[in-house]
């Protein structure tokens, strides 16, 4: 059984130079999950650097920073059940040659580099990735999502 989940989004430079921010919010609010936190920035260099900790030391180190830091993303936190794995689902495999038809990254991407969405690899990155980008009190849990919708209509029978 899932259970509520908050994960990290970016809707990354490429993207947003294509004007497919609404298009790509739209997919995971038509999904049921809820936005609790969106903003659009130019990620600094600390931002950048702790975004991809992980990745330090590697060849391909250096792009990722160049790349997320080539123009603004868009921040977002989403909430639902599953959001981490129901969001990576959506997104489709990092590579969009391999990404199933009517995922994001199919639809929208055509190479690795340039695969237009970021999302959190686990509920533990997701915690990690949220404070890199938002202060608690940015977040906004207020209203209700698909899942307390559904919630509400069990147990109202």
């Amino acid at each position: 059984m899932h259970t509520e989940e908050r994960t990290f989004i970016a809707v990354k430079p490429d993207a947003v130079q294509r004007g497919l921010i609404g298009e790509i919010i739209k997919r995971f609010e038509t999904k049921g999950y809820k936005v609790i936190g969106l903003k659009m920035l130019r990620v600094s260099d600390a931002q950048a650097k702790a975004h991809y900790a992980e990745h330090e030391g590697k060849p391909f180190y250096p792009r990722l920073i160049r790349y997320i830091q080539s123009g603004p993303i868009v921040a977002m936190v989403i909430q639902g059940y599953g959001a981490v794995a129901g969001a990576r689902h959506m997104m489709g495999c990092t590579d969009p040659l391999k990404a199933d038809m009517g995922t994001i990254r199919a639809d929208f991407a055509q190479v690795m580099e340039y695969n237009v969405v970021h999302g959190s690899d686990s509920v533990e990155s997701a915690e990690r990735e949220i404070a890199i980008y938002f202060n608690e009190n940015e977040l906004f849990a207020d209203g209700k999502c698909m899942s307390e919708l559904v919630i509400e209509s069990l147990d109202a029978d």
